[in-house]
């Protein structure tokens, strides 16, 4: 999408994915016969997005600038930024700010492995919406407790709650976000949650108090790879 620019957010630790990420960055681990982070910068390909932004933390950023370099070989432009603490997803979509330029954004999280191309949900946002708001892609899940879980009724968002005891649906945020050129102005006015970190959902829900918040449902199998189990599924799905 012409006026897309891709934010491909790859930090964190990995301490779910111990001991595989003791000597690595988790999204480098493989997933089928490539690393896990070729998936989700491949989502953001798809999309004919040209310019993308990789945001990792500083312990493992060589590693992920040795395997992706320039982007030449993808036919499109990396560049980095480090974000030096666990800040948040919020935060870390922040980083890109003067990268992004004016442009909307595809948010994508590196550990996310989605089993069909997103463009259609792409083409959505850009066509239909305008690029205006935000667009969550959202997916049934057996286990939506482990996840950001989505309250719909009439189709609209009308709630949005981390890692809940007693989901109120079996909806949840997949790692795929699209976001209009207010979003950096948005992210500004939100508020640490109890562990400290902006919140992807707090910022979803800003969106969603201001009635510029949809959704659209992937329909390919999805999941994340943040821990054995799931990266474990993750290698299962890329085999099949």
């Amino acid at each position: 999408m012409a006026d897309l620019r891709g934010v491909l957010l790859a930090g964190g630790t990995g301490s779910r994915l111990m001991p595989l990420t003791k000597v690595t960055n988790k999204h480098l681990l493989p997933i089928g016969k490539k690393p896990m982070i070729e998936w989700s910068l491949g989502s953001l390909i798809e999309c004919s997005i040209k310019d993308i932004m990789v945001i990792t933390g500083s312990e493992h950023a060589g590693a992920i600038f040795q395997y992706l370099g320039s982007g030449k070989q993808w036919g499109v432009n990396l560049t980095y930024r480090v974000q030096d603490t666990a800040g948040g997803i919020a935060q870390a979509i922040s980083l890109a700010s003067d990268f992004a330029e004016n442009h909307p954004i595809m948010v994508m999280l590196g550990d996310n492995i989605f089993g069909k191309q997103l463009c259609v949900q792409a083409a959505y946002y850009v066509h239909e919406m305008y690029s205006q708001g935000a667009l969550v892609v959202v997916s049934q899940s057996d286990h939506p407790q482990d996840f950001g879980v989505v309250e719909i009724k009439d189709r609209k968002i009308v709630g949005i709650e981390e890692k809940p005891a007693v989901p109120k649906s079996n909806m949840v945020q997949t790692g795929c976000y699209f976001y209009d050129t207010t979003v950096f102005e948005t992210i500004s006015k939100l508020k640490p949650s109890a562990r400290g970190e902006l919140e992807v959902a707090d910022l979803n829900l800003m969106y969603m108090y201001s009635g510029m918040l949809n959704w659209v449902e992937t329909t390919g199998w999805w999941t994340d790879a943040g821990t054995l189990e799931s990266y474990a599924k993750a290698n299962e799905y890329a085999r099949g």
